[in-house]
């Protein structure tokens, strides 16, 4: 009698190349599943077990999903994008013509790139006013809470070096008004404005810096916070729920036991 497939893959499973892989193994037990997620290099970053009531849309509205599914299509955009673009200011602005007339779906490539960065800013202001609106930011969350902020601040960064890419006119001028902006700073403000153009105007260095900055240093950066915020979510006893909270628990009880007592 042949083989069904689900009869191939519990045979894979039990060969020595398969454990020595996934040593926790495969079972429907509590420690099983716990053992598979704590395990993984990338689900240990989760929690091994999330209230169902936490899954539901009106708890989250799924703004930290979303806003990471865009952080996604933004990172496999940007890479085809960076196969046909020159950080130089003579190139730049011609490849730009180029993706948008002459590559192929590379027009649709950019405006997914442009529209994902329009989106996730969004995303990350309306998840951290979800956040904020139910207080999930109180202990023991107030570090996964100034981590959400630095993600907030690496958001707008990405959206802010990118601008410069194109080496338009927009581009050029925004970049121009918002480094005169950062020149305002007191005291500090002409070292922030030189560090960021790398000279005194927006020029080529300029483009090469805010390349730099948002190809491989933001990107790396988020990545890094991203993988912390992940964690503190599950070391903070995973997502906010006001009443599972200990000190809501604690109230509840209180109250009730003051009843029992009168």
């Amino acid at each position: 009698m042949a083989k069904t497939v689900d009869q191939y893959f519990d045979d894979l499973q039990q060969t020595r190349v398969w454990r020595s892989i996934f040593r926790s193994g495969t079972g429907s037990s509590t420690l099983k599943r716990a053992l598979a997620i704590q395990q993984n290099v990338f689900l240990h970053l989760f929690s091994t077990k999330v209230r169902t009531r936490m899954l539901s849309f009106s708890a989250t509205w799924y703004l930290g999903t979303l806003t990471l599914g865009t952080f996604l299509i933004l990172v496999a955009t940007g890479i085809p994008l960076m196969l046909y673009y020159h950080p130089s200011a003579p190139q730049a602005y011609a490849d730009t013509k180029d993706l948008q007339f002459v590559v192929s779906s590379g027009l649709f490539l950019r405006n997914l790139h442009r529209w994902s960065a329009h989106a996730m800013v969004f995303l990350v202001f309306a998840h951290m006013f979800k956040v904020f609106y139910r207080g999930a930011y109180r202990t023991p969350r107030e570090f996964n809470w100034v981590i959400g902020v630095i993600l907030l601040l690496i958001t707008l960064l990405l959206s802010y070096t990118g601008y410069l890419l194109p080496w338009d006119q927009l581009a050029y001028w925004a970049i121009t008004v918002g480094s005169n902006i950062a020149s305002a700073v007191p005291v500090i403000g002409d070292k922030i404005h030189f560090l960021l153009l790398g000279g005194h105007a927006v020029n080529a260095n300029a483009l090469l810096r805010f390349y730099v900055l948002h190809c491989m240093i933001l990107p790396l950066t988020a990545m890094f916070f991203v993988a912390i915020h992940f964690w503190r979510i599950r070391k903070d006893g995973g997502l906010y729920n006001h009443d599972s909270e200990p000190a809501t628990v604690r109230a509840k009880n209180g109250v009730s036991a003051g009843k029992e007592t009168k």
